[in-house]
């Protein structure tokens, strides 16, 4: 089974996304083929997808100071809008607000490590996950045997900083009774609050903390990224279907993240994992030391049957 870990292109990447959420607009699960949905015309006839991504959760999304958009779940995005010969118009928004804008119809889609969750599916739709991941923490190099467990982090006299809104903010503040959770606004600059010292330790998902280590190469690292206190799952968030908007869904093979937007890091230490009744979502592993990220069983093939 270890066998089946692999090292993946650019290329094989972005079909992922595509087919997946080509699925969602105009597929149906196990179900002729309806006429297209509300949602569906209005971007062709606009030829504008509408994507919100809050623009600071990197390697998924990032938005520099000149507004220049980038990351992988962005470049997912545009190749979807130039599948559906549009372009991707991105919406800027926040962990706090970006569940509120999905529902009042501010934009077709939200990417950018969107988790998923029961309070977000209760009001939007969920695509099928791309990708599996977890909380783990991620501290200054000296410290990543004192930040271990989970009781390690809730002691007092340490700082856990999160960025308010989303589900780091959600893990710390019902996990940590005993540490200091710290607000910092901006999920851009949060890492910096730790590399100088003014607070000790972030809990955000593996994915992020094997970038950000790979960004300040000696002074920030990944505490277990191979084994984090949670499991969760990332999708696409869409706006629940309304009057004539049919289910939709599909296949997809998947493939793992694009490589130029990772950097170097060690190799990983994993196993296979599977969901349970039901085809193995990817899981990152690791980095490679060539920029290209590791995934478990990228042949797996999962479903998708979300509602547009």
């Amino acid at each position: 089974m270890a066998s089946a870990v692999r090292r993946l292109g650019s290329r094989a990447v972005r079909r992922l996304p595509i087919v997946l959420l080509l699925a969602v607009l105009v597929a149906g699960c196990g179900t002729p083929p309806g006429p297209a949905s509300p949602r569906l015309e209005r971007v062709a006839s606009s030829q504008v997808l509408r994507v919100c991504s809050t623009g600071d959760y990197r390697p998924l999304t990032a938005l520099a100071a000149d507004g220049t958009w980038s990351g992988i779940d962005v470049e997912m995005a545009r190749d979807l809008a130039t599948e559906l010969g549009a372009r991707a118009e991105l919406v800027h928004t926040t962990w706090a607000t970006l569940l509120d804008d999905v529902v009042a119809d501010r934009c077709d889609i939200a990417v950018g490590g969107v988790s998923v969750t029961p309070d977000r599916a209760e009001r939007a739709a969920f695509t099928e996950p791309y990708l599996r991941d977890g909380k783990t923490p991620i501290v200054r190099c000296p410290d990543v045997a004192r930040y271990d467990t989970v009781a390690d982090i809730d002691r007092p006299g340490v700082r856990a900083v999160v960025n308010p809104g989303g589900t780091n903010e959600r893990f710390a503040r019902e996990t940590f009774t005993r540490a200091t959770i710290v607000d910092h606004p901006d999920n851009s600059t949060i890492f910096d609050e730790i590399v100088a010292g003014r607070d000790d330790v972030m809990v955000t998902d593996a994915i992020e903390t094997r970038w950000q280590a790979a960004q300040h190469p000696g002074v920030l690292c990944a505490v277990h990224p191979d084994a984090p206190f949670t499991t969760s799952e990332k999708a696409y968030l869409t706006p629940r279907r309304g009057p004539g908007v049919h289910r939709a869904g599909g296949h997809l093979a998947a493939r793992g993240p694009h490589r130029r937007h990772l950097g170097p890091a060690r190799p990983p230490l994993a196993r296979l994992s599977h969901t349970p009744a039901r085809v193995a979502t990817p899981v990152v592993t690791g980095v490679a030391t060539d920029g290209r990220v590791w995934l478990s069983d990228p042949r797996a093939t999962v479903r998708s049957c979300a509602s547009w």
